[in-house]
């Protein structure tokens, strides 16, 4: 898969050599919606014709009101492996600022759909909307496409039990801790990745060593103490025990997710770990002493065991 980044203005000439069927969205999570939109322009690509996502970073939104930035789902990383794996050829990872708000919805269309990707169709949603001051609507870019030589589509919004499949809708699940309907809305299990970064060793001489990644994709959707299968990048799926947050008890600053495995004690530093949450346990607590946060950590490290010997382990479902 080709990924281009940057603005319109900053790509020169055409990406796509052929005709493209081009989907455009925010896509964090790439949940049963946006696998939706992937699917129909496959099918209108045919199977050797490119099919284009238009994506942007940061989000519309946490460019526009920091201060209600909504939690992601997926990083820059998974959201990549995801669309790979969907079939998708080319991904323009569209960095959203202040020029790329500006642009108006026609010179969007121009630069980036006609003299970039040359569309032969572009795939939306029913509530699309694009261009400065989001001016631009379903009706628009029909009529540009009209005018510029490609067909809008437009694909319903997924449904489940009569709502509309969306990425505030798995949010919202995630927060409450409903990992099995997170997962039926994703069309697969949610999980969290990193490479494992050094940390100060604390967990080791309480007993508990960690592996922790830094938690790039915030803010989080999820945190406190979860009991979790987790795996180094190839290997077996194992039982653990994680704490998401920023560690109140040890003074903790920037948020991190802290693995602690089962039963199993290796130097992990540098390698790429993935985590797939089963149940929350508790939200993060602040304790009196390193004593009374020890005995804590007994009882989640029961509760976690206890909780995942009963669950379906991810050796026994399919994934993706």
């Amino acid at each position: 898969m080709q990924v281009i980044r940057n603005r319109p203005d900053w790509i020169k000439g055409i990406i796509t050599p052929q005709p493209s069927v081009v989907a455009i969205g925010n896509f964090d999570g790439i949940h049963l919606g946006h696998r939706a939109l992937i699917e129909k322009s496959r099918e209108l690509a045919g199977p050797s014709g490119p099919v284009a996502v238009v994506t942007f970073e940061p989000l519309p939104l946490a460019f526009f009101r920091p201060d209600q930035a909504p939690a992601r789902l997926s990083t820059i990383y998974q959201k990549l492996s995801l669309l790979r794996a969907a079939g998708v050829d080319v991904t323009w990872l569209m960095r959203f600022n202040r020029e790329l708000a500006a642009l108006s919805a026609a010179d969007f269309v121009k630069q980036v759909l006609v003299h970039r990707l040359r569309a032969k169709a572009v795939v939306i949603g029913e509530d699309f909307r694009f261009g400065k001051g989001r001016q631009g609507d379903v009706a628009l870019l029909r009529a540009l496409g009209a005018s510029l030589g490609f067909d809008v589509v437009t694909v319903p919004a997924v449904m489940i039990d009569g709502e509309r499949i969306s990425s505030s809708g798995i949010r919202t699940r995630l927060a409450a801790g409903d990992f099995a309907s997170a997962a039926a809305w994703l069309g697969r299990p949610f999980t969290m990745e990193g490479r494992v970064i050094r940390g100060a060793a604390l967990g080791r001489t309480l007993g508990y060593p960690t592996a922790n990644l830094a938690v790039r994709s915030q803010p989080s959707p999820l945190g406190g103490v979860l009991a979790a299968f987790s795996r180094v990048e190839g290997g077996p799926w194992m039982p653990s025990v994680t704490n998401l947050g920023r560690r109140p008890a040890v003074g903790g600053k920037e948020p991190l997710l802290e693995v602690h495995f089962f039963d199993f004690n290796q130097d992990l530093y540098g390698q790429r770990l993935e985590v797939q949450f089963v149940a929350k346990l508790r939200d993060e607590l602040d304790f009196g002493s390193l004593d009374d946060l020890v005995e804590q950590m007994k009882r989640d490290e029961e509760e976690a065991r206890h909780c995942l010997a009963k669950a379906r382990s991810p050796h026994d479902e399919p994934v993706g």
